[in-house]
């Protein structure tokens, strides 16, 4: 059976998770009489100190929605340069809002104050006018690392006095509460937008829930309705998430603590690198360029011992730990990842072989 590190994306139902879908109750989304839908909403609302919340099928949606509600043509959003509203969400920010991006340069996707704010244009005629300013905690493709509260505070804080809406892509938010003992609430306050996904690490199998205040989720219906992802009886969906929330909390801990458990027993491996912050969620990641082979075919060696894990770029490898993988799976992955660097390892460190050398009369036979 495959371990199957590529993703917490990569999570199915459990058997608890599918009986509460199939009792839903269950009513018409569109009409507000869905109770389950509404009662999910109303939980993440709650969940993150805000007034108000509504059910997407995805968490691009929810991203693209809070830069629709905020911004307008011609406007510009200010992320991080390894972010997943950056990188992989099709560039539906400018496709369908007409917003173009300033990603700032990070190592393991935080910026700092400073970069915020050279990042926030001087109002101009000739320029687009910086308009929201997004936070992905804890951060996706850079390894999973946890800001600092008091960061995103100040940096929530500057959006607001510069006149910028300020939006917190949150994900795998929830995996930095259990890291870090800090609430959602407490990560949320003061910002305009943020949503927790359900079908990572809560482990459903569609979903997230965007919040904000009253009047922007009304506007964020608009845009989900515009942009196909209303629903009819979703509350079979929404199910999955309050089964979620009452029962998969705990394991962001299991998963948080599986990763770290990874990053002890391979970190000393040869060839392998390590950012320091590695390790602090339920995602690492590190760098095979120093075994001399690409990370797309250090992937696929694993994948060989039926270990998946995820190659992004040339040199980066990604894990993720997840509640279909247990302590004796990451155990597993270490045992292969560690046999896999070695044998790399020592191949890059072997001479090639000198040609053999002609005996004489060789070329006349």
């Amino acid at each position: 059976m495959i371990v199957d590190l590529f993703s917490d994306t990569q999570t199915r139902p459990t058997p608890g998770m599918r009986e509460a879908m199939a009792r839903a109750e269950v009513g018409d989304e569109q009409s507000g009489s869905d109770p389950t839908t509404n009662a999910l909403c109303a939980r993440v609302a709650d969940m993150l100190g805000m007034e108000d919340g509504v059910f997407m099928p995805s968490g691009t949606m929810c991203n693209l929605a809070s830069i629709l509600v905020q911004t307008r043509p011609g406007d510009e959003i200010i992320c991080d340069d390894q972010s997943h509203l950056y990188n992989t969400e099709a560039a539906g920010s400018a496709a369908i809002g007409g917003v173009s991006v300033k990603a700032l340069p990070t190592r393991v996707g935080l910026y700092t104050l400073e970069q915020a704010e050279a990042a926030i244009r001087v109002p101009q005629r000739t320029a687009p006018r910086s308009a929201l300013i997004s936070i992905e905690q804890t951060t996706s493709f850079s390894g999973g690392t946890v800001w600092d509260l008091g960061v995103m505070r100040a940096i929530r804080d500057l959006a607001h006095d510069k006149g910028l809406k300020a939006h917190i892509d949150g994900a795998r938010l929830l995996n930095a509460v259990v890291a870090t003992g800090i609430s959602a609430s407490d990560y949320a306050a003061g910002f305009d937008s943020a949503w927790i996904d359900l079908s990572k690490g809560l482990g459903c199998p569609v979903g997230a829930v965007l919040c904000g205040s009253r009047d922007f989720v009304v506007e964020a219906w608009r845009w989900k309705y515009r942009l196909g992802g209303a629903m009819r009886q979703s509350g079979v969906l929404a199910a999955a998430g309050l089964y979620a929330l009452d029962h998969h909390i705990d394991q962001l801990a299991e998963d948080n603590a599986n990763a770290r458990s990874l990053h002890a027993a391979i970190r000393a491996a040869p060839g392998l690198a390590f950012d320091p912050t590695a390790g602090q969620s339920n995602i690492l990641c590190f760098s095979v360029a120093g075994l001399g082979v690409t990370a797309a075919d250090f992937a696929a060696a694993c994948l060989d011992e039926e270990v998946r894990i995820r190659a992004i770029g040339r040199d980066q490898i990604r894990a993720t730990a997840n509640l279909d993988v247990d302590r004796a799976g990451i155990a597993r992955a270490a045992e292969v990842i560690l046999a896999k660097a070695a044998a790399f390892a020592t191949r890059a460190e072997t001479p090639p072989a000198a040609p053999p050398r002609l005996q004489p009369g060789a070329l006349s036979q």
